[in-house]
């Protein structure tokens, strides 16, 4: 993807870029890192569920 169009693609947000939920679902994949508008539903809790989950054996 090129040429990200702020106010469509991302905002800022004291100082950070964040990317909207239009681009995470043009982008077509989840990069589960609780990205804060993602339209895949996955969160910080979910991250953390499976953080703890993975440190099992």
């Amino acid at each position: 993807m090129s040429d990200l169009k702020e106010g469509e693609d991302f905002y800022f947000e004291r100082g950070l870029m964040v990317l909207t939920a239009k681009y995470l679902l043009k982008r077509g994949y989840c990069c589960k890192n609780a990205c804060r508008n993602c339209p895949y539903g996955f969160t910080k809790k979910k991250k953390e569920t499976g953080m703890k989950g993975e440190d099992k054996v």
